[in-house]
């Protein structure tokens, strides 16, 4: 059945197809509405090297002279960012922030891209969370950012670094305003409308179906006229009187 045939037998039946659209509209308008929200929130650290450097002076007449800590960038900051992200991401940080395994509740640490080859070489820590509602997802960002500042003393303290050494995690973008992720709503809205429009087609063709089928049978039904004018069913035998002899 080519475009215009099938165009022509959903405006024959359009006492079919147009309520099954209608209903279709509202299913996928109440999928909109009734879908779980998502609200996403971020921030961004960066890890940077106290103004003093990395060291400590041999000779303390002859300190280390004071340099920007932006400015200070040294190549271990990016393999500490990442031991950092490594930290962060275990089942015990998980619980403290309130995240549970299989929940909606969920977040994610990296460095901001997704190339394995710069793992170690960006000093950025970029956290992001997804949850229900908007309080809960800036909670987890905050507590998280937090946790953070804590970790990266205790791997330091661990390490036996001079305290005066120790690295800092600077915020560069504090918690976002949390934001309605939209993507998720739309696409199974979309999939509903698609599902439902077929299902309206298919509604159509079956009731055309079904006509085409009562309107053979009835024909198939219809009595045929015989050769001597008598009506007998179609496909009946009949037998021919005998002449009679004078």
């Amino acid at each position: 059945m080519d475009f215009w045939a099938t165009v022509l037998v959903l405006f024959r039946r359009w006492y079919v197809t147009f309520p099954v659209f209608v209903l279709v509209l509202a299913g996928a308008a109440g999928v909109y509405v009734m879908f779980p929200k998502t609200f996403v929130c971020s921030s961004s650290l960066v890890l940077t090297v106290p103004r003093g450097g990395g060291s400590l002076p041999a000779d303390p007449k002859f300190p280390n002279p004071v340099t920007n800590p932006l400015v200070n960038v040294d190549s271990g900051l990016g393999l500490s960012a990442s031991i950092l992200i490594q930290g962060l991401s275990t089942g015990d940080v998980a619980q403290q922030v309130g995240v549970t395994p299989g929940g909606r509740t969920t977040y994610k640490i990296s460095n901001g891209t997704t190339n394995p080859e710069l793992m170690i070489t960006l000093p950025f820590v970029v956290i992001s969370a997804e949850a229900p509602t908007a309080r809960e997802a800036h909670d987890v960002v905050a507590r998280l950012g937090r946790i953070a500042q804590d970790k990266l003393v205790e791997q330091q303290r661990a390490l036996g670094a001079p305290r005066a050494t120790y690295l800092r995690a600077f915020e560069v973008v504090p918690p976002t305003t949390p934001e309605e992720k939209t993507g998720s709503r739309l696409r199974a809205a979309c999939v509903a409308l698609a599902m439902g429009l077929f299902l309206s087609m298919a509604a159509a063709f079956a009731v055309e179906s079904g006509a085409r089928s009562r309107r053979a049978r009835s024909g198939a039904a219809k009595p045929q006229p015989s050769l001597n004018g008598s009506a007998y069913p179609a496909g009946a035998r009949t037998e021919s009187a005998p002449l009679l002899r004078r």
